[in-house]
């Protein structure tokens, strides 16, 4: 059984180096490499032709955004496991063998995770926690939604997916400019079992530049949360999940100025899944939203960091 490992690549000239010798460091060898070099205008290109090795396949297109180049990267898989990494992202060397090993223990789920650390800037790492799972869980997550937070447990380069069954979901959203990853694994979460792994295996470079997916600055083209409404009414946890992320675009988009289109996603928000500080904080003018999360920036520099939902 071999895996499709997909690299989306936009201007990482910087990690994309480190990020590729991991992928290829792996103990399980029964894999190709997918870069989607999507339109980088710095050396990524010329780092990634450096590389000799036959599992190596390097696509170049248009700059199209993260969902389109992972979205190719899916069609032209010869597998029928698909592992993603980001090109700033570092994978264990056991990282593969061990979601494989969760594959074969545990047929019939919808995705395979395993859990990552996630690197705040250069002097501090944090592990991902998971509500009510505790560190030696090995298995199917008994509460997917309830349990995805406050880290996530489908975090997209810690997981392994059949392709199947991103086919099924239509992949990734390329109307979207961010959130893109969260709605495909909650539409996949909502009807598939998901299987966690209890080693750590990845660590989630989240302070880069110039990334694909983690620095999007236009927060209007989010997903359509009213398609969840259904599920989400036989499901408070579902519910209580999303809320998170209506919130953090509602933040968001009061910052730039997008006042209407930030009241639309509050107003969906149970008040329960609010707590004083939350609401403290939306209610402020814009421009001291946006000061605030600009000190939020300044600081993780330092190791600092909070949540604006707790």
């Amino acid at each position: 059984m071999k895996i499709s490992v997909i690299i989306p690549l936009y201007n990482k000239s910087a990690t994309i180096k480190e990020t590729l010798q991991s992928v290829l460091a792996q103990t399980y060898t029964d894999f190709e490499v997918i870069i989607i070099n999507d339109g980088s205008i710095d050396n990524s290109l010329k780092i990634v032709n450096s590389f000799q090795d036959n599992r190596i396949k390097i696509i170049s297109q248009e700059n199209k955004g993260v969902s389109v180049a992972r979205n190719h990267g899916i069609k032209i898989a010869s597998n029928n496991l698909i592992a993603f990494i980001d090109a700033d992202d570092i994978w264990f060397e056991n990282h593969l063998e061990e979601l494989y090993k969760l594959y074969v223990n545990f047929p019939n789920c919808g995705m395979y995770c395993s859990r990552y650390k996630t690197k705040i800037n250069h002097r501090k790492t944090v592990s991902s926690v998971f509500n009510g799972i505790n560190a030696n869980f090995r298995g199917i997550v008994a509460n997917y939604f309830y349990s995805n937070k406050p880290s996530r447990i489908t975090f997209t380069s810690a997981l392994l997916i059949p392709k199947v069954i991103l086919e099924n979901y239509n992949s990734f959203n390329e109307n979207i400019l961010t959130g893109e990853d969260i709605e495909l694994w909650t539409k996949i979460g909502i009807e598939n079992k998901v299987a966690l792994n209890d080693k750590v295996t990845c660590i989630y470079n989240f302070n880069t530049p110039e990334s694909l997916s983690k620095n999007n600055s236009n927060y209007i083209q989010v997903m359509d949360f009213k398609q969840f409404k259904g599920a989400e009414i036989t499901n408070p946890d579902l519910k209580s999940f999303l809320d998170v992320y209506r919130y953090f675009f509602a933040i968001k988009n009061k910052s730039i100025g997008n006042i209407q289109f930030a009241n639309s996603l509050y107003k969906e928000i149970d008040s329960e899944n609010l707590n004083t500080l939350n609401k403290f904080i939306f209610n402020l003018p814009s421009r001291m939203i946006k000061k605030m999360l600009q000190f939020k920036v300044f600081i993780k520099q330092f190791g600092i960091e909070f949540s604006t939902y707790n």
